[in-house]
Parts: C-alpha cells; structure tokens; sequence
C-alpha cells in the first residue's frame, strides 16, 4: 500500500512538472506509466489500458487548472486564440474519449509512439517551416515581447484553427493526453506562438478540454477513483513548480525539452508495442 502511494506521488509530480514546463499537461507519462505499473506489472490493481486513459483525463483537469492559474498572472495565455481554438477542442475531445474503447494495448502503443516521434521531428525543423501565408493577415495579427526581449508576430485565422483543433480533439479523448502534446507543437510550427505563450495557452485549454473528454470516460466507467485522489494531490504541486521553472528558462530551451520528452517516449511505446506483437508470435 506504502509503495503505491508513493509510486502515485512520483508520477503525478512528476508529470505534472514536465506536463506544465513544456505544455503537455503530463497525459503522455502518466498514461504509460500507468499502463506499466497496471497492466504489465499487476503493482497497480484494476488498471486497464482504457482506465489508465480515464483516469488521466480527470488528472489534467487539476493539472490544466493549476498551470493556467500560474501562467495567466505572467501573462503567458493568449485567452483570444485559445478561445478558438476551444471551439473544436471540445467536441473532439468528448468524442475521442467514446472511440477510446475500441483501442487494443498493442495498437496504442504503437499508434502513440509513431506520433511522439512524429511531432518531435517536426519541432527539429519547425525554423526550416516557412510559415503559411493565409497566416500572414494583419487583421489576425499579434506581437508578443517575451521576458528576454524578444519581439514574435503571430496570427490565427478562426476557419483553419477550427478544423485543425477538432481533429487533436478527438486523439486527446483518444489517448487522454489533455491535447497539448499536439497542440503546443500545433501553436510553435503551424501559427508561430512564442513558445512561453503556446505553453501558458495549452495549459489553458488542457484544462477545458480534459474536463469534456472526462465526461464521457466517468460515464463508461473508467475512471480508479483511488488512485486519481493521491494523483490530484501530487499534481497541483507539481503544476506549480513546472510553472516557476518554465518562467527561468529561454523559449529555445521550453521547445528542446518538449521535443526530447516526446522522442523518449515515442521511443520506448514503440519497443514495446514491437516486443508484445512478437510475444504473440511465439
């Protein structure tokens, strides 16, 4: 019992702490993790690839909230854009979260790993992205000037957020990820956010969407309410130090350390996936 407590506050700390530096809310370890520990290991009893995404979900609420809390007194959340990009979030989230059902543990593996490691290239070359000129309308137009003194221009036409946002909508239900391991690369390469803002914004919308995406994993009953208790709790302590330690650092490094999170993990779901296709093999 003493060992799954502590387990549960390693995770949910540090998760939340990584989730808030980089804006990923922590869904891509603790989901994992807990399919490790659950599944794989029986350490967590009555764990189950589609409970571990439930119970993810209702973490990043508390996650999203303390994040958000802490980033809009340093004015890093572009509540305008976020808005927007709300608008398709939700309702994708609230039905990804139906369609996770139908996932089997070796396709999630493999279906999430191939994504990490996808988005993680596109953050290594996200300067060689020339950006999208329907983007460059000035009517769409910001500036931000971060805390180092750099000036950054960005835009977000309300048609093209709409459809993109509804699409990583559906794979945050999906995966119980809170939508910022999408969105937060979505916001650096395609509409150029400054890396501090597109942090303090996904964070915001984590918040929103993991409450819709939970809804439907409460109703299907997916959801360790035991576990998620000594999570919670570990998470808005975690939420908080991620959010003073992404204020010290420079945007390059907030994008490095996304992008390294996001490999290693891609990585390993992927060794994994191909071990258990194998396993079935022989």
């Amino acid at each position: 019992m003493l060992l799954t407590i502590l387990l549960l506050i390693i995770i949910g700390g540090l998760s939340a702490i990584i989730g808030s530096i980089v804006g990923i809310g922590g869904g891509i370890i603790i989901v994992p993790t807990l399919v490790y520990l659950g599944v794989d290991h029986s350490i967590l009893h009555g764990i189950t690839t589609q409970i571990a995404i439930g119970t993810s979900s209702v973490i990043l609420i508390v996650t999203g909230l303390s994040s958000s809390l802490g980033y809009l007194k340093t004015k890093q959340v572009d509540i305008k854009n976020g808005s927007i990009f709300l608008f398709g979030l939700l309702p994708g989230s609230l039905i990804g979260s139906f369609l996770s059902q139908y996932l089997t543990l070796k396709s999630f593996n493999l279906y999430f790993g191939i994504f990490m490691i996808f988005v993680a290239i596109l953050l290594m070359v996200r300067h060689k992205i020339k950006p999208f000129k329907i983007f460059d309308k000035e009517k769409y137009r910001k500036t931000y000037i971060d805390a180092k003194g750099m000036t950054y221009h960005y835009s977000v036409p309300p048609m093209f957020a709409f459809f993109a946002t509804l699409f990583i909508g559906v794979l945050t239900g999906l995966f119980g990820i809170g939508g910022g391991a999408l969105m937060t690369p979505l916001m650096l390469i395609v509409f150029r956010f400054p890396p501090h803002v597109a942090v303090g914004t996904s964070m915001m919308m984590i918040f929103f969407s993991s409450v819709m995406s939970s809804i439907g994993h409460i109703v299907q009953g997916h959801v360790a309410w035991g576990y998620s208790i000594v999570l919670i709790i570990s998470s808005v302590i975690g939420a908080q130090i991620g959010v003073r330690v992404n204020r010290s650092i420079k945007s390059d490094t907030v994008v490095m350390l996304l992008r390294t999170v996001m490999l290693l993990i891609g990585a390993y779901l992927i060794i994994k996936s191909i071990v258990l296709i194998e396993a079935c093999k022989t």
